[in-house]
Parts: C-alpha cells; sequence; structure tokens
C-alpha cells in the first residue's frame, strides 16, 4: 500500500475538522468528501495536480437519477486555483482554509436543493450553461417529478437536440431516454417511477449504502 502523502494527510485532518461535524463522510481514504441527500449528492474534491502534492478544490452537486457508476459534478466544480505544497508547516493553514472554504459551499448547495420543489425551481431558472449537456436534461427530469409538465417537455427538447447527431454510446442513450422523458412528461408517476429506480441504482453502484431519512416521496419508488 503506498504512504499517505503529508499534504493529504493535512487535507484529511482538515476536513475532519471542520467538514465531518457537518456530516460529510470521507470517500475510503481519498480526497473526496460526501454530503449524502439520498437522491443527491454534494461532492466535495481536494484535487491534487499531477505535479504537485498541493491541491485543488471542487464542490458542486450530483443528481442520483443519472444512475451513474463514478461522482461527477453536475452542478458547480472548480472553487479554488492550485494550492501548492512546500512543507507541512505551509500548507496546514491553507488546507484549513480549503476545508473551510468547501463548507460554505457546501451550505449553499444544501439550501439551494434543501426540496426537490426547490430544485426544480432552481434549475429551471438558470440557462444552460454553453457547452454544457446535461442542464437542460436535469433541470427537465426535475420539472417533470415536480409536476411542471411545460418546463419539463421543454427543456427534454432541448437536452434530446443537443445529444442528437452523433453516434458516441454515452450520447445515443441519453438522447433516447432524453425523448422518452419528454414524451411521457404528462405521466407524472411514470417519470417518478423511472427517476426511483434509476435513484436506486446509482446509490448501489456508487455503494453508498441506504438512502438517509427524508428521501422525497416522489423517489420512494413503488
Amino acid at each position: 500500500m503506498a504512504a499517505t502523502s503529508p499534504a493529504t494527510r493535512l487535507v484529511t485532518a482538515a476536513a475532519r475538522e471542520v467538514l465531518r461535524p457537518l456530516g460529510l463522510k470521507q470517500r475510503g481514504r481519498s480526497r473526496i468528501w460526501i454530503d449524502d441527500h439520498g437522491w443527491w449528492l454534494g461532492v466535495v474534491e481536494f484535487q491534487p495536480s499531477s505535479w504537485s502534492q498541493g491541491s485543488y478544490l471542487n464542490v458542486g452537486a450530483m443528481w442520483l437519477w443519472q444512475d451513474a457508476d463514478r461522482l461527477e459534478f453536475h452542478q458547480g466544480g472548480r472553487e479554488a486555483g492550485h494550492e501548492p505544497y512546500e512543507d507541512e508547516a505551509q500548507f496546514a493553514p491553507l488546507a484549513t482554509a480549503l476545508a473551510r472554504a468547501a463548507a460554505v459551499e457546501v451550505a449553499g448547495y444544501r439550501a439551494r436543493f434543501a426540496t426537490l420543489a426547490a430544485t426544480a425551481q432552481d434549475l429551471a431558472a438558470r440557462p444552460a450553461r454553453r457547452g454544457n449537456l446535461w442542464d437542460n436534461y436535469h433541470a427537465g427530469i426535475a420539472a417533470g417529478l415536480v409536476g411542471d409538465v411545460p418546463t419539463a417537455r421543454d427543456r427534454l427538447a432541448r437536452a434530446a437536440q443537443q445529444l442528437s447527431g452523433t453516434d458516441i454510446p454515452w450520447m445515443v442513450e441519453a438522447h433516447r431516454t432524453a425523448r422518452q422523458l419528454r414524451e411521457t412528461a404528462e405521466d407524472t408517476g411514470a417519470l417518478r417511477r423511472w427517476a426511483a429506480e434509476r435513484t436506486a441504482s446509482g446509490r448501489q453502484k456508487l455503494k453508498l449504502g441506504p438512502p438517509p431519512a427524508g428521501l422525497p416521496e416522489e423517489l420512494r419508488g413503488p
């Protein structure tokens, strides 16, 4: 087993002091910490570079109905530039500052996505970022889950258009799914069952264990 670097030890110590009391959990022995809300994750990553022990800070949210087998940032991403590691005395306060910055971002995501209704409203109000293939997709799904059929159909139609015209397997599948969900957006119950099944599958793939209390009724499955 490879020895843990001094920078990683300091980042882990800072995260345990700052993030653990907030309820976040370390992903194994990695530099990743998870804020598990059952149907979405807050993800904090103290990302090392290929050339330094130091750290970037990435913070964001992942929608578990994506049914992915790896952690992804569907909202958010890079929050801080690279903090270099020179020695423990120099890097320790930087690690603490990164952890505190992460805590602020985590609080912001918790407020934005406190409920499924708040999430749907937030995503619907935000235009899709240029070049982003998922913003419309997830905004459409969230709208459909709370019964906002016009928004669901509009955003999923845009997602399908963005994802069309390619033979890349994952894009072909996402295009097919966006079209199918748009066509059935008026059947809120069917969309909720789809999302509940995908969320449960995503949790299993990511080995997250049973969901915490408070899973929205719309995503509890049949």
